[in-house]
């Protein structure tokens, strides 16, 4: 049986609850959902700006994913969580350049988007991602 690891990064904020930021078995990484938070201090930032918090909330799933010894071209699957279908098109911006800079082979990953609430008020996304390596 192949061991399941947790991977713990200071690039990503600190888990608020009971999980872990990620977790490794085998050539699967799992990385929590993170939100647009700074890793240092765990505030939450640009309150109303959902291009600035996906941005933010990408750079913390990478941190995550390259603390568990993958890079963003292992990633085959991101879920995006939003609060409201009007931040869309703005989160889809953002989240395709940031893609198609950090998966230089173009084999972009799968992606679910899901409306929801989330679990501070500050929050506009959420996003989580699978690895294989």
């Amino acid at each position: 049986m192949t061991a399941k690891t947790a991977v713990l990064t200071d690039g990503a904020p600190a888990p608020a609850w009971v999980f872990s930021q990620g977790v490794r078995k085998g050539p699967v990484l799992q990385v929590s959902g993170q939100g647009p938070q700074d890793p240092a201090t765990g505030d939450y930032l640009h309150r109303g700006d959902v291009r600035a918090q996906t941005l933010r909330t990408l750079e913390n799933v990478r941190a995550v994913v390259e603390a568990g010894g993958a890079t963003m071209e292992d990633v085959v699957s991101l879920r995006v969580y939003l609060t409201t279908r009007d931040d869309f098109a703005a989160m889809n911006e953002v989240y395709g350049a940031f893609v198609k800079e950090h998966v230089p082979s173009g084999v972009l990953p799968c992606r679910t988007t899901i409306f929801v609430a989330l679990p501070h008020e500050a929050m506009l996304v959420e996003i989580d991602a699978m690895a294989v390596l």
